[in-house]
């Protein structure tokens, strides 16, 4: 492109940098989590995770967050995801970071996560059922003796219980630190553990950690402060959240913002914006930015900085959200598996400053006279 070296137009805010703590983000753009249920049967990394991720990570996006990352083997979505509850671990994970450490790739981040009374299912393309405990299952885990619907009864942990899977949270972050990842993404969404806490649909606590929404929020708040107490001070946190339940009398979007303003006050960076998992009755109106609208509403009502999740894989419409201040990072899931390349088609869309590895600048004739 001609005008590939002129300055980057106020309103292309999606190739403009983004500063977190010590991290500065080449442009706005993040490869959401994104589970591919292909690890080991003991949680390690695979040849496939190196690809898969490596590719990403010359897509030009500014951050790769990698997928849900269980911080026990119980927490864990199928027997096929990702841990980090284990020292031998770490390798298979630095691997993908260090290939990550070349110029013009991303910066790479990690999701640790507890499936909760979710967990223990087969692999999606084999059904996604719940698997018993013959089939290499095990018990699922709640705030509450609740169960998800057509699921068993999850174990109500107690406080000694709930001390050691804080315990497991540390012991997984000191683990992602050694592997030395830029950013921690802490998972309180889709219905997952620390969900199961938030939500008046999954927490029936009669104690400190069930009632009024302060003390649903308490544990979920207790993980994460321990967290960010505990990892480097100019490395970036944030957490994911379901913004609503979709349920009416369950978590809102009020719920959120006072949720917001409490991980704030922690030292929270951000919250992604997603919604939804805690119930199969969840009436979701799906569309292009549909859970735009609700995190505009957070990042202004809490100041806390927001990513916006969801069907976001039009450039110019990313693009809209963050010039109209309703976002400040885009996050495309789907849409970068899909076309994995996402980044460098924006860019030529939006006038936007590419990001190519060397090997690649001779692909298309955009690309040749990139300034180095």
């Amino acid at each position: 492109m001609k005008d590939r070296k002129r300055d980057i137009k106020v309103d292309d805010l999606l190739f403009q940098s983004y500063e977190m703590r010590g991290l500065k983000l080449p442009n706005r753009i993040v490869v959401s989590p994104m589970a591919q249920y292909s690890a080991s049967a003991d949680g390690l990394a695979t040849d496939w995770h190196l690809v898969h991720y490596g590719n990403l990570s010359l897509s030009g996006a500014g951050l790769v967050i990698l997928e849900a990352t269980a911080v026990v083997p119980e927490g864990r979505v199928s027997p096929y995801c990702l841990g980090l509850w284990d020292d031998s671990q770490v390798a298979g994970l630095r691997r993908i970071v260090e290939f990550a450490r070349r110029p013009n790739a991303s910066h790479m981040g990690i999701q640790l996560a507890h499936a909760g009374r979710k967990a223990s299912v087969s692999q999606p393309w084999l059904g996604g059922g719940a698997l018993s405990l013959a089939e290499g299952g095990w018990g699922l885990w709640g705030a509450s003796a609740a169960s998800y619907p057509g699921r068993d009864e999850p174990i109500c942990p107690g406080a000694d219980d709930l001390e050691r899977i804080a315990k497991s949270y540390l012991a997984a972050l000191r683990r992602a630190d050694e592997a030395d990842f830029d950013l921690v993404e802490l998972h309180a969404a889709h219905g997952y553990f620390l969900n199961t806490f938030l939500s008046p649909l999954s927490n029936f606590r009669d104690d400190q950690w069930g009632g009024d929404i302060e003390r649903r929020m308490r544990y979920p708040l207790e993980i994460f402060q321990r967290l960010r107490a505990a990892w480097p001070a100019e490395k970036p946190m944030g957490v994911r959240i379901s913004v609503t339940d979709w349920v009416e009398g369950g978590w809102d979007i009020a719920s959120s913002v006072l949720f917001a303003e409490r991980l704030k006050a922690l030292g929270c960076d951000y919250v992604a914006i997603s919604s939804g998992g805690i119930s199969p009755d969840q009436k979701i109106t799906v569309g292009p930015a549909y859970q735009v609208p609700a995190a505009a509403q957070v990042r202004t009502q809490s100041g806390l900085p927001v990513m916006a999740v969801g069907m976001l894989s039009d450039p110019d419409l990313a693009n809209r959200v963050l010039v109209e201040e309703k976002a400040d990072l885009i996050a495309v899931g789907r849409g970068m598996l899909f076309n994995p390349r996402w980044p460098w088609h924006a860019g030529l869309a939006l006038k936007g400053q590419m990001r190519v590895a060397d090997p690649y600048l001779r692909c298309h004739p955009s690309l040749r006279n990139l300034p180095r």
